[in-house]
């Protein structure tokens, strides 16, 4: 494993973490889908990167 997929993987989990908490909170559907996306992006890229 390099820094890069690191870093990925990490800021993935990071962000899988904020939707998991803005959805207890009720936050808008909307940003809670685009932190989703972002989660998704970041884990697909770190997991490619190895």
């Amino acid at each position: 494993m390099n820094k890069g997929s690191t870093l990925f993987i990490l800021l993935g989990l990071f962000l899988a973490g904020g939707v998991y908490s803005f959805w207890q909170q009720k936050q808008s559907r909307s940003l809670i889908a685009l932190l989703a996306i972002g989660s998704a992006m970041s884990l697909v890229a770190g997991l490619l990167n190895l």
